[in-house]
């Protein structure tokens, strides 16, 4: 097992030096056949909420890329490609070495697309920063590129995010005018994203709460 896996994820994915200090996630120390196991559970929860064409959209980086690409097919999605995220040469340098400035998005879809869709023509590469003022997140994504993936889908109403971390995704699905839905374990950033969304945080007795539950509360709240 490798030992950079259990490092803390706030000295793995921070620069050094950094002044900013963000709360720590968990579940980012799996190894490939764990992860693989994970995603199908979770993308198949997803895949029984959603309607026919829907998307889905999830971001990883180089060391679990081809194992996530595998996730997304076992668990029903139909895999349609990837697209990237150029980070701009503000990512992390490595001497002697190259940059860690791209991250990958992995687009899939509940069975197939329309054949005539609408929406804007999107690029196949988002160059943004992942640094500035609105990250609140350890790994936070740019506002900017939710608001772009989201535009590309124009006629899907709701937006799931089963990790949502600070909410940038539905921060940006509020702006396009949206329903979304939010899910994540870590208390501290469900109060971070409650304050960006200026709304209350939904608390339940059971910890483990299965989507299309999650979805059905949602509706009775409209």
């Amino acid at each position: 097992m490798r030992s950079d896996r259990n490092v803390k994820t706030s000295d793995k994915y921070t620069l050094t030096g950094t002044a900013i200090t963000r709360p720590e996630f968990s579940g980012d120390n799996r190894d490939q056949r764990s992860f693989l196991l994970w995603c199908d559970l979770w993308m198949r929860d997803c895949l029984a909420i959603a309607n026919c064409g829907a998307v889905m959209a999830a971001f990883i980086d180089w060391r679990q890329l081809p194992t996530l690409v595998d996730a997304v097919q076992v668990a029903g999605w139909v895999y349609r490609g990837i697209t990237v995220w150029d980070k701009t040469e503000a990512a992390r340098p490595q001497k002697g070495w190259f940059r860690a400035q791209a991250e990958f998005i992995v687009l899939a879809s509940a069975g197939p697309l329309e054949v005539d869709r609408e929406g804007i023509s999107s690029p196949g590469v988002f160059r943004y920063s992942a640094s500035g003022s609105e990250k609140q997140h350890i790994t936070g994504k740019p506002l900017k590129l939710c608001l772009d993936i989201i535009r590309t889908t124009p006629k899907f109403q709701m937006v799931v995010d089963p990790f949502m971390g600070s909410g940038t995704t539905l921060r940006a699905a509020k702006e396009l005018g949206r329903k979304s839905v939010g899910i994540e374990i870590e208390e501290r950033y469900c109060e971070i994203a409650a304050k960006r969304m200026q709304q209350e945080v939904f608390t339940f007795a059971d910890p483990v709460i299965a989507l299309p539950e999650l979805l059905q509360m949602e509706t009775s709240h409209d």
